[in-house]
């Protein structure tokens, strides 16, 4: 469905709760990728925000002292390319758009965290805030951290903590290979790693340290073969997209039999291309997947998740990102306390936000905007096998958790110094 047909869907469930009288719809823009080897990433942050909005437009929409106002969505293909993005950045700006999304590249979020802080300071009275759902580069949110950016991914210090706490009791990972992409978001996983192992494992030997170029990698067969030749035993990569489930098919193929710790190996066509040979090897760090309902009191997780799957059917449709949904619901909140859709107010009202449903918590730390929340590391298993419910894309695989950390054990300190507005 295109994104002018679910907005239309997302009006007219609006239009059936009737208001008092019609309210301007509040703009959310999103930046990203959606054509190209990185589409069908792009779709799916889509079809996850989307959903979301439709929920709020259910419920009544974000209500205002001048009424309740309908959320609506508009999309910005920007091939995943920097000036592209800010391309669109600007068509964002001239159509008034207040709320500019974006995740997949941490090189464009650091092209629109610049960009949209020279807007405002141009235009002070059509400011514009930030909402980044998955680049996850540290740097956002230290060095470049900005007043009118929030991130409500964890970054990839924080995720490839999570990874090393479980690599730290791995006793059968000796020898790693790193491989990643190669732009910052890549470079900075490569050195946090070797960081972390360093400390948490020092006894573990790096057999390589490959980057590649993003997105134009066609066959990983020749990267396949130099880690078997290295005789690692453990593989750790933040490749998203395309390049993982390439990556993975070719792990397949040329049978390498080495463990996988991956940021986003539980989606994405990665279980499906890789099979039964990831069965017990291929781990993730997320901050909720669809088996973490397995053992909880309530049936909320499951809810939310069944919800998803009612929403969209498709197997190939079934990639479900909380953190967006989370997003959403946060900027809503924002927006009703702040009582304004402006954009310093509502970042104001965002700043120590908390989040709470009934299988996640999160807080927006005002330091830096880095969202804080739980994260879970779990492993690829074969639903047959009854040790999970739910497969992910209908491959016969899904991730069970082995390893949850909790808000106070992700938290990581932050070097932001970040500058307000007056």
């Amino acid at each position: 469905m295109s994104p002018v047909k679910q907005a239309l869907i997302s009006l007219l469930a609006f239009a059936t709760i009737g208001t008092s009288h019609a309210a301007a719809p509040i703009k959310l823009g999103m930046i990203e990728g959606l054509s190209g080897p990185f589409a069908n990433a792009g779709s799916a942050v889509v079809r996850n925000i989307q959903l979301a909005i439709e929920n709020v437009n259910a419920r009544g929409g974000v209500k205002l002292p001048d009424g309740a106002h309908p959320l609506v969505l508009t999309t910005y293909d920007n091939k995943q390319g920097v000036e592209e993005s800010l391309i669109g950045l600007r068509q964002m700006a001239d159509q008034h758009v207040g709320f500019i999304l974006q995740g997949n590249s941490s090189a464009v979020a650091a092209a629109l965290i610049d960009g949209i802080d020279k807007h405002n300071q141009r235009t002070p009275g059509q400011r514009m805030l930030f909402l980044n759902y998955s680049a996850v580069d540290p740097a956002l949110t230290n060095d470049k951290c900005s007043f009118w950016h929030f991130r409500f991914d964890a970054n990839a210090d924080m995720r490839m903590h999570a990874l090393t706490e479980v690599i730290k009791g791995d006793t059968g990972a000796k020898r790693v290979y790193l491989i990643g992409q190669d732009y910052s978001f890549g470079q900075q996983l490569a050195r946090s790693a070797r960081a972390q192992l360093a400390k948490k494992r020092p006894d573990i030997v790096i057999t390589g340290d490959e980057l590649h170029p993003i997105g134009k990698i066609k066959d990983f067969t020749p990267y396949i073969a130099k880690i078997k030749a290295s005789g690692a035993d453990t593989v750790i990569t933040g490749n998203w997209g395309n390049d993982l489930t390439l990556l993975v098919k070719a792990a397949k193929e040329g049978g390498l039999n080495a463990k996988f710790y991956t940021f986003y190996g539980n989606g994405l066509g990665a279980p499906a291309a890789i099979g039964e040979a990831g069965v017990g090897r291929v781990r993730a760090v997320a901050e909720w997947h669809p088996n973490t309902g397995q053992g909880m009191k309530t049936s909320a997780s499951d809810d939310f998740y069944r919800a998803f799957r009612k929403r969209y059917p498709a197997p190939e449709d079934d990639y479900v990102h909380l953190r967006m949904h989370l997003m959403v619901d946060m900027l809503v909140s924002a927006i009703e306390k702040a009582k304004t859709t402006e954009a310093a107010a509502v970042a104001k009202a965002m700043e120590g936000a908390r989040f709470r449903n009934g299988f996640h918590e999160a807080t927006m730390r005002a330091d830096d905007h880095q969202l804080l929340q739980p994260l879970y590391v779990s492993t690829m298993r074969k639903v047959a096998d009854g040790s999970v419910r739910f497969d992910n894309e209908g491959s016969g695989y899904g991730f069970k958790t082995e390893r949850y950390l909790s808000l106070a054990e992700t938290t990581l300190p932050t070097s932001c110094r970040m500058r307000r507005p007056d």
